[in-house]
């Protein structure tokens, strides 16, 4: 499991010109999936998403968490993180999980994200228009792999 973590002022995600999902200042997450994840890999990022110190304290520093900030989640399914690009130009997405069991596991992880703060979404699988305001720019990818039992 990949999550590309990005601080934001400002973000969201439209469909067909229609916002279906908006944050105010907080974080963007890009989620992707690939063979072997389950809830272990669900729970471990989740941790360590929500306890990751990149909003600035009183004194400039990133010292807090975004529950401490008290900020919003933007959640994106984002089955790109898994590209391949080591032979040739195209990319080829083999180690991204199948959308059938991705979706699963995308809305499991949002709705134990939810217990926590307010997440908002996409669209599983939709062409998604994402405005991104990058605070920093902060990015930070996290990564977790799964055993494949």
């Amino acid at each position: 499991m990949r999550v590309l973590v990005q601080r934001s002022l400002d973000s969201s995600v439209s469909i067909d010109s229609k916002i279906v999902g908006k944050i105010k200042r907080g974080l963007v997450l890009l989620v992707g999936f690939t063979y072997g994840d389950s809830f272990k890999e669900i729970d471990y990022l989740i941790n360590k998403i929500i306890n990751l110190r990149i909003f600035d304290d009183d004194n400039g520093v990133m010292n807090k968490s975004i529950l401490e900030v008290g900020g919003e989640i933007l959640s994106i399914s984002q089955f790109t993180l898994y590209a391949d690009t080591k032979k040739g130009n195209r990319p080829s997405y083999i180690k991204a999980l199948k959308p059938e069991e991705a979706t699963k596991l995308y809305d499991l992880f949002n709705k134990e994200l939810s217990k926590y703060l307010h997440v908002e979404t996409g669209e599983f699988g939709a062409d998604m228009l994402v405005n991104i305001k990058n605070s920093g720019p902060t990015t930070i990818l996290l990564e977790k792999e799964g055993n494949n039992d």
